[in-house]
């Protein structure tokens, strides 16, 4: 009996102790704080990167939307004598993949170009299913002289910082889809407009 008094005396001197000594309190502030800051400091690395790659994209599209615009990439029998190129759908992702830099992966890269001989609104669906899945319908219709023309690059990219609570993802399996868009008018480059 005598030596759990003892213990227990002894327990409360060491806690009376720690309770004094202001040496740890910098280590035990930090712990109660460190996985917010960390959660916090993570969440704007990943927005910002998002962010970054999202304007990469609508970069990329307005680049590659200009050689359509100028009748290098119509499509395969087209009417222009004056074309450089005429670009199939696969050799036309592979022209927007050149562009691409090393922060993309052009196997996650989509292209869409629709065009429409008449005048605006042209009617685009949206590329997510009700479930959050990519609905993967691509169509390549470069049109002709003077047609208005959409471009569309789609990328769906993966997102790491959800498990924090902080969840950004617009497609199932925690990934985002950038999209980035050219709406224009093709030039008459066969010398004039149908």
């Amino acid at each position: 009996m005598l030596s759990s008094i003892a213990s227990t005396v002894s327990v409360r001197n060491v806690l009376r102790r720690f309770r004094r000594n202001p040496q740890g309190s910098a280590a035990v502030e930090f712990a109660l704080v460190a996985p917010l800051f960390f959660a916090l400091l993570f969440a704007i690395i990943e927005t910002a990167t998002v962010f970054f790659a999202s304007q990469v994209l609508e970069t990329i599209t307005q680049d590659s939307a200009r050689v359509i615009q100028t009748g290098q990439a119509m499509m395969p029998g087209g009417i222009s004598p004056t074309q450089t190129a005429a670009l199939t759908q696969a050799q036309f992702k592979t022209y927007v993949c050149n562009q691409i830099p090393a922060l993309f992966s052009c196997a996650k890269l989509y292209v869409d170009v629709e065009s429409s001989p008449s005048s605006w609104p042209v009617t685009i669906s949206s590329q997510i299913d009700g479930s959050g899945n990519f609905i993967d319908n691509m169509q390549y219709n470069t049109g002709g002289p003077c047609d208005l023309v959409f471009v569309r690059l789609f990328y769906q990219w993966p997102l790491y910082v959800t498990g924090l609570g902080y969840n950004i993802s617009t497609l199932s399996g925690n990934k985002r889809l950038l999209s980035a868009s050219a709406a224009f008018r093709n030039e008459p480059y066969n010398g004039a407009c149908s």
